[in-house]
């Protein structure tokens, strides 16, 4: 794996280390039938990170596999450099799964990101994985047009004269959710996939069964 996580705050490396991910990145289908997909997303609890990945069926959403990763949380959260908090934590669950999802989904933002270097762009071009990024909120961009009101319905989100993602209205009267590619993905593709996932709640499948998992770990490491 190329050392994209620097052991260091300084922004110089930090910019650098985005430079890289950018330069490397890919907007373009390079994965095989997906069978299988996973989700992950992040607790927290004193000083730690807990990463949680599920490994779902694609068709069915069923869960096949499950693991989880906690880590010492090294550097704080700053905006747009999220990649450099939460990235060693998931790179160390990734590695536990006994069998690797064709996708991983990631609660993050992908190339819709000021550099293009989301966490999961940065996730997927660490470990060289297809990845697609599923935020809660626009960090850079703007929609080309309102969404529309119902259910499922999308449209592009720009920056800079270029289409970087999606804003999806993932269940009524919710607030989009914005859909991205990491790595190694489409913007077709993107939300092609996120949209099969969902499942009537606001998240895809894989990223709310991660949320709901890695919350479960931390209750169980918060007794004992």
């Amino acid at each position: 794996m190329i050392d994209l996580f620097p052991a260091t705050s300084d922004r110089r490396a930090l910019l650098d280390a985005q430079r890289i991910v950018a330069a490397h990145a890919c907007a373009e289908d390079q994965f095989d039938e997906i069978r299988t997909i996973a989700g992950v997303d992040q607790a927290f609890f004193g000083d730690n990170i807990i990463s949680g990945i599920v490994t779902l069926d694609y068709e069915t959403m069923e869960e096949k596999d499950h693991a989880y990763a906690i880590v010492a949380a090294e550097f704080p959260y700053i905006s747009t450099f999220l990649s450099f908090r939460e990235g060693k934590a998931i790179v160390s669950a990734y590695r536990k799964l006994t069998r690797k999802p064709e996708l991983l989904m990631i609660d993050g933002c992908g190339i819709n990101h000021p550099r293009s270097a989301g966490l999961a762009t940065h996730i997927g071009v660490a470990l060289d994985i297809p990845t697609i990024g599923v935020a809660k909120s626009i960090l850079c961009g703007r929609p080309e047009r309102p969404v529309p009101a119902g259910a499922r319905e999308f449209c592009p989100l720009t920056y800079n004269n270029r289409d970087i993602g999606w804003v999806l209205r993932s269940k009524e009267n919710c607030n989009p959710i914005i859909v991205a590619p990491g790595h190694r993905v489409s913007m077709e593709s993107s939300i092609e996939i996120v949209r099969r996932c969902l499942r009537g709640y606001k998240l895809p499948e894989p990223t709310r069964q991660a949320h709901i998992y890695a919350n479960a770990v931390k209750r169980r490491v918060d007794v004992v």
